[in-house]
């Protein structure tokens, strides 16, 4: 697991701080955004193994990074958690449509972001 890159995209810094104690923990490097434009920034700086992000952010909201990020080069496969208040039916197939992987809604549990990550990078085993 050490050595797996995620970013955290987040206008909330409570949140990035939060997501990233609970990561940091496992031996995740943690990368962060405080919106779209700067999540895209690290992404073109750093290849991201997965990526969570929320919905309502200014400058870029998170449905909008993900059409961009999708549309960039080695990242058209990596997981994007969509980390959110949000939870409109319509506005997370929108998500699923574009290529969001998994839809968390706030307030969430650390143990079960962590196990949601561990399963879509395949770290069962590495856990246990």
């Amino acid at each position: 697991m050490a050595g797996k890159r995620i970013l955290i995209v987040d206008d909330a810094i409570t949140v990035r701080q939060l997501v990233k104690i609970a990561l940091n923990k496992y031996g995740f490097d943690v990368y962060e955004g405080a919106d779209g434009i700067e999540g895209l920034k690290r992404c073109e700086e750093t290849q991201i193994d997965l990526v969570i992000t929320d919905l309502k952010m200014p400058n870029k909201n998170g449905l909008e990074f993900v059409r961009e990020l999708r549309a960039m080069e080695g990242y058209a496969e990596t997981p994007i958690f969509m980390l959110t208040v949000e939870s409109s039916q319509e506005i997370a197939l929108e998500g699923k449509n574009i290529g969001v992987t998994a839809w968390i809604v706030k307030p969430f549990k650390p143990d079960q972001l962590l196990s949601a990550i561990n399963k879509v990078l395949n770290l069962e085993s590495a856990n246990k």
